[in-house]
């Protein structure tokens, strides 16, 4: 348990690193993403960049289990 811990905790910081690069991807704006804009709501549905995330996310959980 505590060497999960310790793992997210350096995610955390290598993204918290990494943050000014990675803000300046399209994620969020991608394709697909649906928006939808009504008179006193506004809906965002990140649908793409949550698949994207998603298969990057399996693909490193792949390999660190290998």
């Amino acid at each position: 348990m505590s060497r999960t811990l310790i793992l997210i905790g350096l995610g955390i910081v290598v993204v918290g690193l990494l943050w000014p690069w990675l803000s300046k991807l399209p994620l969020g704006r991608l394709p697909g993403d649906l928006l939808i804009r009504r008179e006193h709501i506004t809906l965002y549905i990140p649908v793409t960049t949550m698949v994207l995330i998603s298969a990057i996310l399996s693909l490193l959980v792949w390999l660190f289990h290998r």
